[in-house]
């Protein structure tokens, strides 16, 4: 996500388009075209599951319904997107990058990992 948000701040400073101006919105394109990503896999594994030979209709049935609303979020958060670009370049919006400060990886941030090698 950052580095998608870092290439897209880069390409509108090189353009001049970059704004202090403007609305601050608080979703980046980079953390809307994850949820875009992850959604894809969902819709993708559930048309798996609504196409089972093996599995009831009932089952069938209701992961249909539920790739339709997937699809139908797809198609709306895809928009905002295209929104949400083209207001950047207007000058109209603007976003920061949000850094990933993840700690559970992190042996020297993480209390379950740096206390494992500590002597009781």
């Amino acid at each position: 996500m950052e580095k998608i948000d870092d290439y897209i701040l880069g390409k509108l400073h090189e353009s001049g388009l970059l704004t202090t101006g403007g609305s601050l919105h608080s979703e980046t394109p980079g953390m809307m075209i994850d949820r875009l990503s992850i959604m894809t896999l969902k819709e993708y594994h559930m048309q798996e599951q609504a196409s089972r030979d093996d599995a009831s209709a009932e089952h069938r049935e209701k992961c249909m319904a539920r790739v339709e609303v997937l699809q139908d979020q797809q198609r709306d958060l895809a928009h905002a997107l295209s929104v949400i670009l083209k207001e950047l370049i207007l000058g109209q919006r603007r976003f920061r990058v949000y850094r990933q400060f993840k700690m559970y990886n992190d042996p020297t941030l993480n209390p379950h990992l740096y206390e494992r090698d500590c002597p009781v």
